[in-house]
Formats: C-alpha cells, structure tokens, sequence
C-alpha cells in the first residue's frame, strides 16, 4: 500500500477517434439547436442523451429496450453505445481489483448515483457484499436496480448519508458523480463518506482534477458544445487528498479514466486501521502532498 499512487493511461493514450467523435457530434448539435432556439425546436437523436444536462437522468425506458435489442445488459450498453467506451466500467472495478479493494470480505457497500447500475453489477460480482446500500434520486433507475440485483434503496436527499451507521461501511464509492455535481454537494458527501467508513475501509471515486487538464483537454472540453450544468466539476488533486488524509485515510492509489469527451481521476482511499497510526498517518499525507506538488 506504500509508496506512488498507481497510475494508468493518460489523456494522450486515448483513442482520438473515441475522444472527438463526440466533441464533433455535440459541437454540430449545439450550433444548430442554437440557431433554432427563437422558435422554440430541438435537434436531437433517438436514444440522444446530454449528459452534461446534470438535471435530468438517463432515460429508463428508452435505455432499458435499447439494451434488450442490442442483447447486452445495462452497463455494457451505456459503455459501449452512449459513452462510446466499451469496457470501461469493468476496467475501473479492475483497477480497484489491482488496489486489493476487494481482497478482504465485504459486509456492506455503499454506491452514491449509482444510476443505471453499470458499477454496481460489476461490484456486486467482485466484492460479493452480504449487503449493498444504495442513494439514488433518479425514481425509475432506483427502482429498477432494487429488483434486478436486490439492494437496498436508501433515503435520498441528494447531500447525505442518513441512514447508514458511522463506522458501518466496508467501502463507499461514488463514479461519475463528483465529477460532475456542484463542488457543495461534492463536500457533503466526502464528509459523510468519512463518517461511514470502517477502519481498514475504502472510499473510491472520481473527481476531474489537474491532472486531467493539459491543455489539449481544455481546447476539447472549451470546443466540445456542452454548455449546460455543472458538467465537468473540477475539484483540485490535493484537496480530496488533503481532505481525506485528515480523516484517517491514505492514497492506495489513482487512475487516469476516461469520460468522454476527455477524463477524470480515479482516487481510490484505504482508511488506517486504528487512531493509533495518527503519527504514521500525518507524515504518510505529508508525503502524498508532495508528490501531487511534484506533479502538476
């Protein structure tokens, strides 16, 4: 667990065809939506999804019969078809593999958004909790992952935890999420994260960071159309390190991940076994801190 944080692909190792695909897409559907917005018309495409429109959910029914017709299950299709990453929730989940995420039994994970399950399917099958809790607002998706994979929807209030014990938490993941809501909420649940979370636990998710920034992504995200929501939320390196480093976690490690039409960060935390490590702990953070220094 000591030592550089895991890295993986970077910005420049993506497809391009992947990455301006999509930046070209929205860029023409955006010029043409704006020239016909005086009178009241939309340009879109049959199982179109704006996903930087952070105020409405992927569409259930739409999703749901594409998928069937495709023959594949929920999360390949959004990978495959609406993100145009095939494969990619299953290479986050084995990244966290790589960490030992899932080396240990598991009693209960909590997901955040889980949305259409893609991550949670994946989990469920890696982890094998004897419990999975989930905080979800999006009433059809919530629904349908409660009888499909038989978890536990949760009060949502869209800021909080409520109704998990502290300490009560084996791991809390959260993807696509922060990344993507307003920095308030993403704080609010950072702190909640931190309540719930056994020791020796893991929260995992990810935030768009610098590292995700070089130029080259800033002209794709600047060019890509997209000008509705809080979509991309960028949330500095050092403070989810900073952050979680005070409440008794360390960096395992982190990933450069796609999400189109450019990246994120995948952070993934594993939280010290007992307060008794305060010492180890501060010079550990110390040390992580310096190293996202050295890096940007």
């Amino acid at each position: 667990m000591r030592g550089r944080p895991a890295e993986d692909a970077s910005f420049e190792s993506l497809n391009p065809e992947v990455v301006m695909a999509p930046v070209l897409l929205r860029a023409l559907k955006f010029a043409v939506n704006k020239s016909l917005a005086p009178i009241g018309m939309r340009m879109t495409r049959i199982g179109d999804h704006d996903w930087s429109d952070v105020a409405n959910f992927i569409p259930f029914d739409r999703t749901i019969e594409a998928s069937r017709t495709a023959g594949m299950s929920v999360g390949d299709y959004v990978d495959t078809v609406m993100s145009g990453v095939p494969g990619s929730s299953q290479s986050t989940i084995d990244k966290m593999a790589s960490l030992g995420v899932f080396s240990e039994p598991m009693h209960t994970v909590v997901e955040i958004g889980p949305g259409t399950g893609r991550y949670l399917e994946k989990t469920l099958k890696a982890g094998r909790p004897s419990r999975y809790e989930i905080y979800e607002t999006a009433g059809p998706w919530s629904d349908y992952l409660v009888k499909e994979y038989n978890v536990a929807l949760q009060p949502t209030d869209g800021f909080s935890l409520s109704d998990t014990a502290d300490n009560g938490a084996d791991m809390v993941h959260a993807h696509k999420v922060f990344s993507t809501v307003p920095f308030i909420v993403t704080c609010c649940y950072w702190r909640e994260m931190a309540r719930v979370i056994r020791p020796e636990g893991w929260a995992v998710f990810d935030v768009v960071t610098e590292r995700c920034l070089a130029p080259e992504a800033v002209e794709i995200w600047a060019t890509s159309g997209i000008r509705n929501g809080s979509f991309p939320a960028v949330t500095p390196r050092e403070v989810a390190i900073s952050f979680f480093t005070d409440k008794g976690f360390m960096l395992a490690g982190s990933f450069i991940v796609p999400m189109p039409p450019a990246t994120t960060e995948l952070l993934v935390f594993k939280r010290w076994a007992r307060s008794t490590d305060l010492g180890q702990r501060s010079a550990h953070g110390d040390q992580q801190l310096r190293r996202s220094n050295e890096d940007c």
